[in-house]
């Protein structure tokens, strides 16, 4: 299980640095790359020539000073559900990533603020919902980069996530199909595709979901009540070599995901709706679709001495909430429809040059425009006095529908110095500015120091200043005189329009490896921020939206470990996290007068903030080819109650797995495996309903057992 924490070295010293050999050496010479290959452009040597151009891509993207933690395909399969495992569960493996309920992450006390890239490639993020809109299946290796990052990472940095595709011209002429069947009427079937002939290499895959257990459960039961999901996603990219130094690409995905509201039974009504007697909560029918698409076309090259990559793309997001218009007036008082659409139009140009045999200077351009809509329909009772008692049992309709545009521009140059033999310097600036919606601009500093004290022990450390804007898709520009005087009526009628987000990061880590099968690692990093930005579901639609505590602190502490010897792989991370904020800043009228007043006045812990959690794993191979494999993730629980001020109970999630090949006799060889998540039946809670934000109670997942078979053609 190729699984490790790396804290970047020089590459002559130890195999584990070999991400940082990317970042530290130059790309292979057109006359290297072509020697294996014909005079003639059009018996060009695909795989030849991809594996430099790929190398290329890679020395576009230094690390030096940061974090990384890097999933192999190798990794990924020892998982118990293997490539069926949802991105986001990878991730939770990795040290200082926090679960939450509807598949959020949380890396090092940030909520959400991170960054996904295909083959380096920004992809903007789409609006949040419930379900992933990459697939597990089309990533080669996916690495987790977080810490004091180089200036070439920007505007989401809480963690850059930079997967790197399966491609045609390495894995040759073929293909998968396979399914994953198995609890709460789980069925999921898969095929891939990929191959190469000639300048041309293609990987398309295809996967879709149904079950029972779309969301997560609001009560402990086994089984939920209208919790039904539909999911297919969609990926592919081809590419074609012009010549031995450079390669256009074009990848584009689409991710279509339909979810039942799981309801909550036998809750008491609250108002009264003419003309209905009955309606039990066990009925509620409301339901949410998802809907991501992207196209992206990449062309990657070298120039004289200088590698670069441009890339132009475009993505779509929407995500529509149907209320249930009689249940959610009985239980809420209001019921609201919800839609929410966002494009985003990108150019993104990143360039390294070397400057002799010691520096490398990078520098890029990243702009985007974003067109958001909001249609927001709801159906509310007027209210006759102060205290929001209803005057009508007749509903009455308001609308609040908004238009935004965003725009952002973000300049950046680096220098890495490799000082010495054992110390590495990477220095730069950058520059963002937003336009549109709001209106700011910073110039960032970062320093970042790699210094390797001998074979065995390495130190990092960095330091960054961010810009952090609030999400355009997630901005929720609400007309708050329109729900005065109904029972939707907010808390406030105090509102400041979201900012961006102001920090200073330092990082500190060091790595020892006192074999060849151990490596440990140590981290430990402070932020102090202005205008915190955090998200929430205010409301009775399951959307979020962005606000800012006036100050914020995070700081923590991480350690792993990882072992690999023969047929044993293993890994352990324990993490330590404290998240807190203080005064909000924007959308005020989300809160109750008191819980603002003591917000103004205490440093309060962020609502997805965990002060300890730990994952890991192991897998062995047996000598019949069987692999045996375990992981688990642990928390102490997120927060919850008035002011975030109470902690939900800790909670142990134990996953289980075998897997075997099998020749069978005029079909061929069939891998098979089978899982079981939560063996130990551990009821827990990830959420109760309370504290900032937090809109409904959710349970994670009982035991489950889960059966996949694949064939390779």
């Amino acid at each position: 299980m190729h699984r490790f924490a790396l804290r970047q070295r020089r590459l002559t010293r130890s195999p584990l640095s070999a991400a940082l050999l990317l970042a530290l050496v130059g790309p292979l010479s057109p006359q290297d790359s072509a020697a294996d290959a014909t005079a003639e452009p059009k018996q060009l040597a695909t795989v030849t020539v991809n594996a430099v151009l790929d190398q290329a891509r890679n020395q576009l993207s230094p690390s030096t000073g940061s974090s990384l933690y890097v999933f192999t395909a190798q990794a990924i399969q020892a998982l118990p559900l293997g490539e069926s495992t949802p991105l986001n569960q990878v991730l939770l493996q990795a040290p200082g990533v926090v679960q939450d309920s509807y598949g959020e992450l949380h890396v090092r006390g940030d909520h959400a603020n991170l960054q996904y890239r295909i083959d380096g490639i920004i992809l903007p993020e789409n609006i949040s919902g419930f379900g992933q809109t990459l697939d597990t299946r089309l990533i080669h290796s996916v690495s987790l980069l977080t810490g004091a990052l180089p200036a070439q990472y920007g505007l989401r940095t809480a963690g850059v996530i930079d997967i790197r595709t399966r491609s045609g011209a390495q894995l040759g002429n073929g293909g998968s199909v396979g399914v994953t069947t198995g609890s709460h009427g789980t069925l999921e079937p898969w095929l891939s595709l990929h191959g190469h002939s000639g300048r041309w290499s293609w990987f398309f895959s295809g996967d879709y979901l149904k079950n029972d257990l779309g969301i997560e459960n609001p009560v402990p039961a086994r089984a939920a009540i209208h919790d039904k999901t539909w999911q297919g996603k969609g990926f592919g990219e081809l590419s074609y070599l012009l010549n031995d130094s450079s390669r256009i690409s074009v990848l584009a995905g689409v991710t279509n995901n339909r979810f039942q509201i799981p309801d909550n039974p036998d809750q008491a009504p609250v108002y009264s709706l003419a003309g209905v007697n009955d309606y039990p909560s066990a009925d509620l029918n409301e339901r949410q679709r998802e809907l991501t698409r992207f196209a992206i076309v990449s062309l990657l090259g070298k120039l004289g001495a200088t590698d670069y990559q441009i890339a132009a793309g475009q993505r779509y997001s929407q995500v529509d909430f149907t209320a249930d218009a009689i249940g959610d007036l009985i239980y809420n008082g209001v019921a609201s429809s919800v839609g929410r659409s966002n494009r985003a139009s990108t150019l993104q140009a990143d360039f390294a040059t070397p400057l002799g045999s010691s520096n490398t200077l990078r520098y890029g351009v990243y702009a985007d425009f974003q067109r958001g809509v909001q249609d927001n329909s709801s159906l509310v009772f007027p209210t006759t006095d102060a205290s929001g008692n209803p005057g009508s049992n007749v509903p009455i309709s308001i609308t609040d529908n908004n238009r935004l545009t965003a725009r952002t521009t973000s300049l950046y140059v680096q220098d890495q110095w490799s000082a010495s033999d054992a110390l590495t310097l990477n220095g730069g600036l950058r520059y963002d500015r937003i336009g549109g919606y709001l209106g700011e601009s910073q110039l960032s500093p970062r320093l970042g120091m790699v210094y390797e004290i001998n074979d065995d022990w390495t130190l990092h450390a960095g330091y960054a200043r961010y810009f952090t804007p609030p999400a355009t898709e997630l901005i929720a520009a609400t007309d708050i005189a329109l729900f005065q005087g109904t029972t939707n009526a907010l808390p406030t009628d105090v509102n400041t329009n979201a900012r961006a987000m102001r920090s200073n990061y330092y990082d500190l880590g060091v790595q020892w490896r006192p074999s060849a099968q151990l490596t440990l690692g140590l981290d430990a990093y402070l932020s102090q921020a202005r205008n915190l930005l955090d998200e929430g579901q205010f409301g009775t639609a399951l959307v979020f939206s962005d606000f800012n505590y006036r100050y914020g602190r995070n700081k923590g502490i991480e350690f792993s470990a990882n072992w690999q010897q023969g047929p044993l792989r293993a890994y352990f991370n324990l993490a330590n996290n404290i998240a807190q904020g203080k005064q909000v800043a924007s959308g005020q009228y989300n809160f109750a007068a008191d819980e603002l007043a003591f917000i103004a006045s205490h440093w309060i812990a962020l609502d997805h903030a965990q002060r300890y959690t730990s994952s890991g794993g192991a897998s062995y191979r047996l000598h019949d080819g069987t692999t045996l494999g375990f992981d688990y993730l642990y928390g102490t629980g997120l927060r919850a109650g008035f002011a975030n001020t109470e902690t939900l109970p800790a909670y142990f999630q134990l996953n289980l797995s075998a897997a075997r090949s099998f020749d069978l006799p005029g079909f061929g060889v069939v891998h098979a495996r089978l899982a079981v998540i939560n063996a130990l039946d551990r009821v827990y809670a990830l959420r109760d309903g309370s504290g900032i934000g937090v809109g409904a109670p959710q349970y994670g997942p009982r035991r489950g057992y889960y059966l996949g078979l694949s064939k390779d053609f």
